[in-house]
């Protein structure tokens, strides 16, 4: 996944007042009675385990915050700003969002409470960022920890962003939702309508390019590859945009316009134009899309593409494909 990378700045009044000069010393932050003995494991964790409450994705952040510092020293003052002074994921998120869409004439303590305020107000966004950071370590092989995803993958970012901007949204605070938005699209190159709805477990991968519309639906445990539209088809008003079932996957520079309906469990083949509805776990591939095996008998998939982002195994069905 393409990272998004910007430099460190502190803000909020959860971090401690510095000077522009001051540094923290690794030994001040993580004292030899605080480390973590060696790296901590990176092995893929289920779903059933945040379900089971035995594992807590931010005290995980936190392991891997420490053992990181500990191989590389030079991030103390990065990692503490970014993480480790903070104390709750809400606190965190709220920070590296201020920090990134800030301009001159934004700055970042006034985002800062804007975001803070509405996370706090609606926790409901923390557990669907928690469910998006599994996502990306479960189904991105790039992914190294869930500090590497909360960082530097853009995609991620622009996501948790847009579900601050579509709860303002809700609250018709329209402006500054659109305000987000626009901030978004500069500074992550993905654009969400504060409109559209988008439920948990989302992995928008490398996400450049990526676009929804205002009345556009997706659903859980969704992954879309940069490059695509869930666009309208024309300037008609209303319910215009599609409707994307839990599980699906969606191939990189896919459109798919109109009020229509992915079915959940469907997968959508890179580079297609979907203008009709994909009944659930079959495969759309082509401009214009068509389904493999035929719109009578399609071939039905018996694994989530979603999660298993497998992307090419069409391709044996597709009699046509000549390399």
């Amino acid at each position: 996944m393409a990272p998004c990378i910007d430099t460190c700045r502190t803000t909020g009044k959860a971090l401690l007042s510095q000077d522009d000069d001051s540094r923290f010393h690794y030994i001040n932050l993580f004292p030899p009675g605080n480390l973590y003995p060696g790296r901590i494991s990176r092995s893929p964790i289920t779903t059933s385990l945040f379900q089971d409450n035995r594992v807590d994705v931010w005290d995980k952040m936190l392991e891997e915050a420490k053992s990181d510092v500990d191989q590389e020293p030079i991030l103390s003052t990065y990692y503490y700003s970014s993480i480790t002074s903070h104390p709750s994921l809400a606190s965190a998120l709220a920070n590296i969002l201020s920090v990134k869409l800030s301009t001159l004439t934004l700055p970042s303590t006034t985002l800062f409470e804007l975001f803070i305020s509405v996370l706090q107000e609606t926790p409901e966004i923390i557990e669907s960022t928690k469910q998006d950071l599994l996502a990306a370590k479960e189904r991105d092989p790039a992914c190294l920890s869930y500090v590497h995803c909360f960082l530097s993958f853009k995609g991620f970012l622009a996501c948790q962003a847009h579900r601050i901007a579509h709860e303002l949204w809700t609250q018709d605070r329209k402006i500054l939702a659109l305000l987000i938005q626009n901030r978004v699209s500069e500074a992550f190159a993905v654009d969400i309508h504060p409109g559209a709805k988008i439920g948990r477990g989302i992995l928008l991968d490398h996400a450049t390019g990526v676009v929804i519309g205002e009345t556009a639906v997706v659903g859980d445990n969704v992954s879309i590859l940069h490059g695509v539209t869930l666009g309208g088809t024309g300037k008609q008003c209303g319910d215009r945009h599609p409707k994307i079932g839990d599980g699906v996957l969606i191939g990189a520079g896919t459109c798919v316009l109109g009020n229509i309906k992915i079915g959940e469990g469907a997968k959508v083949g890179s580079g297609s134009v979907v203008l009709k509805e994909v009944p659930p776990h079959t495969t759309a591939v082509g401009n214009p899309a068509r389904l493999i095996g035929g719109k009578e008998n399609p071939k039905m998939l018996d694994k989530i593409p979603g999660l298993s982002m497998d992307q090419t195994s069409y391709l044996t069905e597709w009699s046509d494909y000549v390399i």
